[in-house]
């Protein structure tokens, strides 16, 4: 990773009164990790975020930004480590945009996404820090990723073609040779399409080894970690069978994973999905695996959720949501609260969309929520999956 070396005097944040500005060089202390991967120090009232610090730290900072009310930076020079800080395996850490932790120990990744779910569920959706439950691991904190996009760049300086991800700290591409945290196989295809790398610049390529026994089109979702998926079926099969329900909605069901894991816990289910090829495989996935006790629809989950809903006794259905990043529409949300289905689950990658919809959810008392299990799909990075139970009151 390469560090800032303008040789600035540093100002001490004790000492620090006046205004800073873009090019101070700072001394801080770091006290926290906020969500999505930056090391948070103070310069009096001023917050200052730097990538790559980590809580307990003594750095260097030399300041890129300054608004009113924070700061952002980079490491200039590492005064006192952390006890947890580790070498980063990658050698491209720092430069690529898609890892924030591999400096950190991976247990220490752990407890500090618990913590960064947590605040968030406090300051967005105004929930008790307690409902979270430590985070269930990754078996393999490396070597773990199923599924990667690549691009291709036109380097002018250089007269050549970058080929790799997004870096850190621009929109250009760092270009690289493998990666740390996708599987062995991936990089090997990673290989073979950098000797026939595309013809030109601004050029996207999935790569992604598909999941065994499953029918996935090439543009379908599917959870990209298959070291993780069986603690995340277990974890929304516990919570299904503690609630008692018969009935399962699957909204934005994809090619069938979890309404097909899940079949044999409920008397009947209904997946719903915009995308039509995916309901096409989740069809072929039922055949194949026996699932006998459900049907596909294909058609906006958010417009077809009244009817589908309609054909159901709420009090005995559980709907589970697994939406996109963005979370769901607020019209979805208030008929789920009109409905009153005895529960959802809701499993996000996201935790902020996913505060902000549970508390929409929860007003006024209309649900309660049970718990929050954290899963750690993707190790040494920023992300974390959730599975939020909520019962209707």
């Amino acid at each position: 990773m390469t560090l800032a070396s303008d040789a600035v005097p540093a100002v001490s944040d004790a000492k620090r009164t006046t205004a800073v500005q873009v090019g101070d060089r700072l001394s801080l202390t770091i006290h926290d990790l906020a969500f999505g991967g930056e090391g948070v120090g103070r310069v009096d009232e001023l917050v200052v975020f730097v990538p790559y610090t980590l809580p307990g730290e003594v750095v260097e900072v030399k300041l890129t930004e300054v608004k009113k009310s924070f700061a952002r930076g980079v490491l200039a020079h590492l005064v006192t480590p952390s006890p947890e800080r580790v070498e980063p395996l990658c050698r491209y850490f720092g430069e690529c945009g898609g890892c924030q932790y591999q400096h950190l120990e991976y247990s220490a990744q752990l407890r500090w996404k618990q913590k960064q779910v947590a605040d968030l569920f406090q300051r967005v959706g105004g929930f008790s820090a307690a409902l979270v439950q430590p985070v269930i691991p990754c078996p393999q904190p490396y070597g773990y990723r199923n599924r990667i996009l690549v691009r291709s760049q036109w380097n002018k300086p250089a007269q050549k073609l970058d080929l790799g991800f997004v870096r850190a700290d621009c929109g250009y591409v760092c270009d690289l040779e493998s990666c740390a945290i996708a599987e062995p196989g991936l990089n090997a295809a990673l290989t073979q399409w950098r000797q026939n790398p595309p013809p030109k610049g601004g050029i996207k390529t999935l790569l992604r080894i598909p999941p065994e026994g499953w029918e996935v089109p090439e543009h379908s979702f599917f959870q990209n970690n298959f070291f993780v998926l069986p603690a995340l079926v277990g974890a929304v099969r516990e919570r299904l069978r503690s609630a008692g329900t018969r009935h399962l909605l699957d909204a934005y069901c994809g090619v069938g994973f979890f309404s097909i894991e899940l079949a044999d816990a409920v008397d009947s289910f209904i997946g719903v999905e915009l995308d039509a090829p995916a309901i096409r495989a989740a069809r072929v996935n039922q055949v194949k695996r026996g699932a006998a006790n459900g049907s596909y629809v294909a058609g906006d989950a958010d417009a077809l959720l009244p009817s589908l809903l309609a054909k159901l006794d709420p009090l005995r259905t559980t709907v589970l949501l697994d939406p996109p990043r963005v979370g769901c529409r607020p019209p979805s949300l208030e008929v789920l609260r009109q409905t009153g289905p005895a529960q959802i689950l809701y499993v996000s990658c996201h935790p902020a969309t996913l505060a902000r919809d549970l508390k929409a959810l929860c007003a006024d008392g209309r649900y309660r929520l049970e718990q929050v299990q954290p899963l750690d799909m993707f190790p040494q990075t920023q992300h974390v999956e959730c599975i939020a139970d909520l019962r209707l009151v």
